[in-house]
């Protein structure tokens, strides 16, 4: 399946916001679960991001690619540190976690990871 990611986030972002209306204890506390993460503690933001990427590849979850391929992006993820995240993503989720791996870097270029590739 090929995602324009960016697309497809913005896209996403809008039903969320209707969700924050309808639903909005709900999207409150996992936005502040999702705020928590981005400090450094034992483990750096950045690896948080990774370990986070790696979860959405096993759950093959489109909209999480895209999301936390902008947030690595941003936060300065090299395509090294990208790649070796992608062979642990692999590693524990065999063949399906391959063809979702290989998504997360298209999602990962089209944020222009590494100035794509």
């Amino acid at each position: 399946m090929i995602h324009n990611y960016p697309d497809l986030t913005e896209n996403l972002n809008h039903s969320l916001a209707q969700l924050h209306h309808e639903i909005p204890e709900t999207l409150k506390g996992f936005g502040q679960m999702a705020r928590s993460i981005h400090n450094d503690g034992a483990l750096s933001s950045k690896t948080k991001e990774l370990i986070a990427m790696a979860i959405g590849i096993a759950g093959r979850c489109q909209g999480c690619l895209g999301f936390h391929a902008k947030m690595l992006v941003q936060m300065g993820c090299t395509r090294a540190e990208f790649l070796e995240m992608l062979q642990v993503a692999i590693y524990m989720g065999g063949g399906p976690s391959l063809m979702t791996a290989a998504e997360a870097l298209q999602a990962y270029e089209a944020f222009g990871g590494e100035q794509a590739g």
